[in-house]
């Protein structure tokens, strides 16, 4: 039986994830800042769940949470980074604590619960990552740079991760979801208070009281959660995966115009050699 350790479990995509883990049979460590938001999870699956509080700003909470889930399951094989939010706001205006806050989510403390569940899957020698990024991280829309930001050092930390622990049996796949019909939009989206009028035309149309993409959104979270299990399970899982067609769309459109402004600029690229 596969035992997964998912954070952000709440709602959205960690939510679905946990309910399709936990209603195929395997067992799931289900985390959220609040635990009272898991704790019907729980209840409905007493003999493969356990629902605990995480913060994962919170190094001894991160170390709390993971000796709880050895101690229950005896080891962890699937470990599903998923915690964080939106926030948005034009690089000016981003506050200092809040930017701070973020990455502290996003990143510091991604890496935190990878620190602490390294071990027992290097002692194993077997074990899957999935990081929950967006592709926010790749087209970096205007007002969403710091949580491209975020999104993109948490692909950057995964990809060296990926190689280091490679030999030793685990993989790590990058998962960057599209938009799909969850709070994430709604009410776990946050932004900076101060909105300078000069960025009314950029970053000021991806405010909150601007946007009217919630509950539009193309992507089915429990397709999603589909999928994640199914990567989770491939035998050669991939290094980054796309999920939804507008990620798909977005990424080609990226990609297609990185090789362009390659090609343009190659000759002026390589004059720089001695």
């Amino acid at each position: 039986m596969t035992t997964w350790f998912i954070t952000g479990c709440s709602t959205g995509l960690g939510r679905a994830l946990a309910q399709a883990v936990l209603e195929r049979g395997d067992n799931a460590v289900v985390t959220a800042r609040d635990a009272s938001r898991v704790e019907d999870l729980a209840k409905d699956h007493p003999d493969n769940a356990l629902a605990l509080a995480l913060d994962v700003t919170s190094p001894s909470q991160v170390t709390e949470a993971v000796q709880a889930a050895e101690e229950r399951f005896g080891g962890i094989d699937v470990l599903v980074n998923n915690a964080g939010y939106g926030y948005r706001a034009a690089v000016e205006e981003g506050d200092a604590a809040d930017v701070e806050k973020l990455f502290a989510t996003h990143v510091f403390g991604a890496a935190a619960v990878l620190q602490a569940v390294l071990p027992g899957m290097r002692a194993r020698r077997k074990g899957a990552v999935l990081n929950v990024s967006s592709i926010g991280a790749h087209v970096s829309p205007p007002g969403s740079g710091y949580y491209a930001a975020a999104k993109a050092a948490l692909e950057a930390l995964s990809r060296s991760l990926r190689q280091e622990v490679a030999p030793l049996g685990i993989s790590v796949t990058i998962v960057a979801p599209g938009g799909f019909r969850t709070d994430f939009a709604g009410r776990s989206l946050t932004q900076s208070a101060e909105a300078i009028g000069d960025y009314a035309e950029t970053a000021g149309k991806r405010r909150i009281e601007n946007d009217r993409v919630h509950g539009t959104q193309p992507g089915d979270p429990a397709r999603a959660a589909a999928a994640m299990i199914a990567i989770a399970e491939a035998e050669n899982p991939p290094a980054s995966i796309f999920l939804g067609s507008d990620a798909l769309k977005a990424i080609d459109s990226v990609l297609e115009a990185r090789s362009a402004e390659v090609a343009v600029w190659r000759e002026l690229s390589a004059s720089t050699d001695f």
